[in-house]
């Protein structure tokens, strides 16, 4: 059993979707711990409720920012979890994070990398920006994390229609269902050992069924 931790800082959604789907047995994983930056989000109240662990790191604990990415390492590296999951987290990983747990920390992000990707595009805004550039369709994307943001090495996508009538409201709530579907997809092939990589780019192996 994979031992994970989750950084969120929102109302947790994807958190939620991830603990369901450990609690139902369909990832054969264990959340050891939830990172915030936000102590009253719905992620960190949700942690609360289910009795897994949190840890809280913003500027008003940690007004220095070597100190609190610091503490963000030790903290990690004290659990040593077999996969990092951004799930909503609206600050940057600390390099020192990224380089410690290289291929071990995914994000999903809600379009199609690489469009609408990078610094600045994140929540309502993405799909703001997809409407307004006439896209026929947007989806979400997993992929994992490296210093830059959204531009780690894609493992799995899915797709969602526009249509002509919707807005970036509209859109936000199709992605996010698919990101619920999508997100405890890839944890579960991470949990099983079925994400390889070939050709410096990783994949997700078909499960065998029994």
């Amino acid at each position: 059993m994979k031992s994970l931790a989750v950084f969120a800082s929102g109302g947790g959604s994807n958190f939620k979707a991830i603990h369901h789907s450990i609690i139902s047995g369909k990832i054969l994983g264990k959340i050891a711990l939830l990172l915030s930056n936000n102590p009253n989000c719905g992620a960190v109240q949700f942690a609360e409720e289910t009795g897994i662990a949190n840890a809280i790191f913003n500027n008003s604990r940690y007004p220095e920012k070597k100190n609190r990415d610091d503490a963000i390492l030790e903290i990690l590296q004290d659990i040593e979890p077999d996969l990092i999951i951004l799930a909503g987290y609206m600050k940057k990983i600390p390099d020192s994070v990224v380089h410690h747990f290289k291929s071990r920390i995914i994000n999903i992000h809600p379009a199609l990398l690489p469009k609408f990707g990078g610094k600045g595009f994140f929540g309502m805004k993405v799909h703001q920006a997809v409407i307004e550039a006439g896209e026929d369709r947007s989806g979400a994307t997993v992929h994992f994390v490296n210093e830059e943001y959204d531009k780690g090495p894609i493992i799995a996508q899915e797709n969602v229609i526009i249509d002509p009538q919707d807005s970036a409201e509209s859109l936000a709530e199709k992605v996010l269902k698919i990101e619920h579907e999508l997100y405890p997809q890839v944890i579960k092939a991470y949990c099983e050992d079925r994400i390889i990589w070939k050709n410096n780019q990783p994949k997700i192996e078909e499960a065998i069924e029994n």
